[in-house]
Formats: structure tokens, sequence, C-alpha cells
């Protein structure tokens, strides 16, 4: 390895995009949640989900990660990111606060403005003309206003309930889940946007060329306009996420496979793609020194301490376990990431010999 210092990482966690099968949605949703289990018994500090709709993928990140925080204990539970114009801010609210109490304050909330499929489905949701709405960031700072637990109405406003007379307000409330929203930002404004309203900053490995072609100049100049604009009360979690494949533990078919998927992605990294001039971080496969030695270069994640591994669509659940067992084992240990929880003695080696 070259001299270059290694980025230090204080929270590890992933992103794992919750595939399934169209006749058999049951297996994948629950190699899901297995996966999540087994990201909580290996010491991972948090675990995400995509919320994705019409596809093959969870629609519902708030009844999944409820789900979840039934069959775990510690980890943080998040979703990146709710599509924010397909949702109606009070009842999204409402289930997601539900989520949170249910696993005891861990849920860690991404929202973005982006409407996939939106030709197809916003007049599902919506009633009457849909394109005049604020379905942007209007919409997520009203679900982070009823998330704060105001009551409803005017100051002597109460209802009359079987539990007796009450006032008003989002129920159940879980005090502190409003701290604990991100804003998925990739570019200049939605950076400013979430610095200013104070929610913490998801930065993947996709982002817009904004004055520059290279990608790591362009994501550094996202933390840095969100991170002047939060407030001192407020200091801001940012993780960086990042496509990290290792090699070590993986067959000699399987990192075949794991080099054509990278290869087959790798022309999109090398120039802006498309009008909105959008600039894709290359994947990074290799073996663990291979990857210490790109990661070591990564400007990006040397001005952070959270990284979010995101696991590759379409991938089969032995394939997710023995990407996490390498970075976990392998990777972060070098990148200065101790688990909170350090069960790795006693939990079996589930990777496959490398061939």
């Amino acid at each position: 390895m070259s001299a270059t210092p290694l980025p230090r990482i204080r929270s590890l966690s992933f992103l794992t995009p919750g595939n399934y099968a169209d006749d058999d949605p049951h297996a994948g949703l629950e190699a899901t949640l297995r996966l999540f289990e087994y990201g909580e018994r290996t010491g991972f500090d948090g675990a995400w989900v995509r919320q994705r709709h019409l596809e093959h993928g969870v629609s519902s990140a708030a009844v999944f990660l409820a789900a979840e925080g039934q069959r775990t204990e510690h980890i943080e539970l998040g979703t990146a990111v709710i599509p924010i114009g397909y949702e109606n801010p009070f009842r999204l609210a409402e289930d997601l606060a539900l989520a949170d109490v249910l696993s005891r304050g861990r849920l860690q909330v991404g929202f973005s403005t982006g409407m996939p499929h939106g030709e197809l489905m916003a007049h599902l949701v919506h009633d009457g003309d849909w394109g005049t709405f604020d379905l942007s960031y209007g919409r997520i700072a009203r679900v982070r206003d009823h998330l704060r637990g105001r009551p409803l109405g005017r100051a002597d406003t109460v209802i009359q309930t079987p539990g007796g007379a009450q006032r008003p307000r989002l129920q159940p409330y879980s005090p502190g889940l409003v701290d604990r929203t991100w804003y998925g930002a990739g570019s200049l404004r939605s950076a400013r946007w979430a610095g200013e309203q104070g929610l913490n900053l998801l930065s993947g490995n996709i982002v817009a060329g904004e004055g520059t072609d290279d990608f790591s100049t362009a994501q550094l100049a996202l933390i840095h306009a969100y991170r002047r604009l939060l407030g001192p009360e407020r200091p801001g979690r940012v993780a960086i996420g990042r496509v990290i494949v290792p090699l070590d533990s993986a067959d000699a078919a399987t990192r075949r496979r794991y080099r054509a998927y990278a290869a087959s992605r790798h022309e999109r990294t090398l120039a802006p793609q498309g009008p909105r001039r959008t600039l894709f971080a290359p994947d990074v496969v290799g073996t663990s020194e291979e990857i210490l030695e790109a990661l070591g270069a990564d400007a990006a994640l040397a001005g952070v301490s959270e990284l979010r591994l995101e696991l590759p669509y379409e991938f089969e659940p032995g394939d997710y376990e023995q990407i996490l067992h390498d970075v976990r084992h392998h990777i972060a240990p070098r990148l200065g990431w101790r688990p909170a929880r350090d069960d790795g003695p006693r939990l079996a080696d589930r990777s496959r010999a490398a061939g």
C-alpha cells in the first residue's frame, strides 16, 4: 500500500436494496430481514433499506423497519430514501413514529424529493391537479413539524377519547425522532437546504457536476455547503455512501462475477451524464488491500466519519453476507472503526473459501 493516510471511520452501516423475485416476495423480504440481523450480530452500527415503488423492493420502509425492530435490539434502522412526493406528511409521520417507538428509538429516516415513475404513480396517489402541489422541500418540513409532537388546534383544544379528554397531537409521540431525519442530497441547493433545516446529510455515489467534472470535488462542495449552514446547536451527521465489493473470501467464480459487474458500470464514471451532468463514483471492487488503497485516495470520505456500504442491486443473500463479512473484518478495522458490540469471536465464519 502507499503511504497515503487512510480515512478514519467512527460509524459503519450498510444500505440494501431489498430485492425479491416477482413470484416469491416473501423469500426475498425475509432474506433482507435476516441480513439486518446478520449486520447486528457482526457489529455494524446501522442497517438501511431503500424505499422503491413499482419495483421488486421495499415499497413501505416504515412497515419494513417496524418488522425489523422486533427482530433486532441495538442496530440503527434506516431508510434511504423515502420519495416525499408520494407521501401524506401527517400519515407518514404517524407510521414513522409508531415504528420508532416499537424499535425503542432506533429509526434513522432519510428523505428525497424525487418521484421515480411519477408518470405512472402520481395520479394514483394524489387527487386533483397534483402538478400544482408542493411535493418537494415543504412536504419534508411538514413531516418534521408533525414529528415534533406539537399540539393541534388552539391552546384550549381537546378531543374526547375512550381514555378521556386529551390535547390532540401526533400519536404516538417519539421524542428525538425529528433529530434522526436525513436528506439525500445530490446538488448544492439540496445540501444547503438540509443544512438550513438542520437535517442530517446523506451523500452517496451519485452527485450533480456543478462547476466540475470530478466526483470527489463535487461531493466535497456539497458537504462544505451543508456544514456552513448548520446552526451551532445542531452539529449534524454526514454519511458517505460507496459501493464496496471485497473479493477476499469470495470464490473464483464469484470474483469474476463481481469484476464483470463493476466493469459494466465503469463507463458512466468517465464523464458527466445527461443534461444534469450527473457524476458517478466508481465502484470499489478488489481485495481488501486494493480497496484500502482506493479509499485512501477518496478525498470526500476523508472529510467524514460515517461510511455506508451501498450493496449492489440483484446480488444473492450469500453475496451480501460475504461483502459485509469482509468489510467488517478486513477493511473497517484498518480505518479505525471498532464495533460497539464485538461478537466476532463467537460467530461462525460464513464466508466462502477463496478460489
